[in-house]
């Protein structure tokens, strides 16, 4: 072909799309991403254009680009009837995203040809630009596809959209799109440690922005519970079922609202009938998993439980927890979960080999992996009432440095065992020693010197504890 193949790349880099947004495969589940896209298509149709364009990128890393070219043509079809009048300006990313396609099916002669219509668009936009500009719709379509991508995209997508607000503040579109991402990531923050970034605010203007978009609605109830301002908070729940009663993604999250306010049997009839609407959503699965879980949690408090209706609760939580941990892969909690209901069916084998299996993911983020080792930890002290196994765990947790919620209960965890055996007599050298070990990862130098000289006294042989105390000592 008369085309250079590298010149051609260096343009395709220039372009604004999904192929240069490094939009990482390894962070998603495919066919979940591509299940929820697909539902949200027929469930919000001014959004098409943007869910066209993500879908076809989605099919590429799925390795059909034929697909992928088909959604591209869809995306074109909704751009003429929704933009008829700037055609050029709302096809960037579509027509960015054609020319990727094609580069990859070797066709580089129509990749060329996309490169030079987006090349040309822009100079028509913009003087000084080539191939690259700076629209504040390209910025908000970025940021609601690093939404999609999952937590470690959260805080580029907020800065997507805080680049749109720049140029068009009250757009009801890009504040949605920071609300969302602001709520994301406080969501994340407050399991893993991090600086919490206030979105209350951010909601309330997008609530203001958007009164029908029940989506913001149920974040800012959300939000609201979460400050102990519940009541509040179902105000705009039960808004939110008067306005959209039959559009399964607010319904997720009223019954989330729900189960958090312990109404676990509300939260699962408005599940059940979300899932009717859209059987494949992932969240729905888990959801109603977590329901489950918790009715079988509050059964066994009860003195004489229905052992045939616990079982069948059991059946019902691993049933929808199996469906999420196929379809999404790197949904890394609902493994935890699964593993938890298998444990209080008395499945410890399995429950073990789930514990395993996501142990061994060398995607698990940090966070996330001190979490399950509190669950581990959890499991072996009182399932398998192995408290030598559950210290073992609960300290892996936090010899990870991370400060997160996960850490946190490990720390907690371990130190109440310790501390009971220490106190009831039952506890030897090794447990005083053990305890000292806790102080020194938690930084806590002089509790650390106090234990380790105990434990010295009591065991003057163990070298191990000898060494920590010079080296503590040291340190101070």
């Amino acid at each position: 072909s008369t085309i250079s193949k590298d010149s051609l790349k260096t343009s395709l880099l220039q372009l604004q799309c999904h192929f240069t947004w490094t939009l990482l495969k390894k962070d998603v589940g495919l066919e979940a991403l591509e299940e929820t896209i697909l539902d949200h298509i027929k469930l919000v149709v001014e959004y098409n254009i943007r869910d066209y364009n993500i879908l076809s990128y989605v099919c590429h890393l799925k390795n059909s680009n034929e697909e992928a070219l088909r959604n591209l043509r869809k995306a074109e079809e909704a751009i003429q009837k929704h933009h008829p009048g700037e055609i050029a300006r709302r096809s960037l990313v579509t027509w960015g995203n054609y020319a990727w396609i094609y580069y990859h099916m070797q066709r580089y002669e129509e990749a060329q040809t996309y490169v030079t219509k987006v090349e040309n668009s822009c100079k028509n936009l913009s003087s000084t630009a080539h191939g690259k500009i700076q629209l504040p719709e390209i910025y908000a379509e970025q940021g609601w596809a690093l939404l999609r991508f999952g937590r470690n995209y959260f805080e580029r997508a907020k800065n997507c959209f805080e680049k749109a607000l720049e140029s068009d503040p009250d757009n009801p579109d890009f504040n949605a799109g920071y609300a969302i991402a602001m709520y994301r990531l406080e969501d994340c923050a407050e399991r893993s440690g991090d600086e919490i970034t206030p979105c209350l605010e951010a909601l309330r203007r997008a609530v203001q922005l958007n009164p029908n978009d029940t989506t913001i609605l149920a974040l800012l109830a959300l939000k609201l519970q979460r400050l102990n301002r519940g009541d509040e908070g179902e105000r705009y729940i039960e808004e939110g079922l008067q306005k959209t009663p039959d559009f399964p993604i607010f319904l997720r999250y009223a019954a989330n609202f729900y189960r958090k306010k312990r109404q676990v049997n509300k939260a699962v009839e408005i599940l059940k009938k979300a899932l009717a609407l859209t059987p494949n959503s992932v969240v729905l699965h888990h959801q109603l998993g977590l329901c489950y879980k918790s009715k079988v949690i509050e059964l066994k408090k009860t003195r004489y439980a229905p052992q045939e209706e616990v079982n069948n609760l059991i059946q019902l939580a691993i049933h929808h927890f199996e469906i999420v941990i196929d379809k999404k892969p790197v949904f890394f909690y609902a493994y935890a979960d699964l593993a938890s209901v298998h444990a209080l069916g008395k499945r410890y084998k399995e429950a073990e080999e789930i514990f395993q299996k996501v142990l061994q993911k060398n995607n698990l983020p940090c966070d996330e992996k001190q979490e399950i080792y509190f669950n581990y930890g959890n499991f072996q002290q009182f399932h398998m009432k192995s408290e030598s196994k559950a210290i073992k765990y609960y300290i892996e947790g936090l010899k990870m440095e991370k400060d997160s919620y996960g850490r946190k209960k490990c720390s907690e965890a371990v130190e109440k065992l310790l501390k009971q055996k220490i106190e009831s007599g039952l506890g030897d050298a090794t447990h005083i020693g053990t305890l000292g070990l806790v102080h020194k990862l938690n930084g806590k130098k002089q509790e650390a010197i106090e234990c380790y000289k105990k434990a010295i006294a009591l065991d003057p042989n163990n070298e191990e504890h000898q060494n920590a105390l010079v080296e503590l000592q040291l340190s101070i």
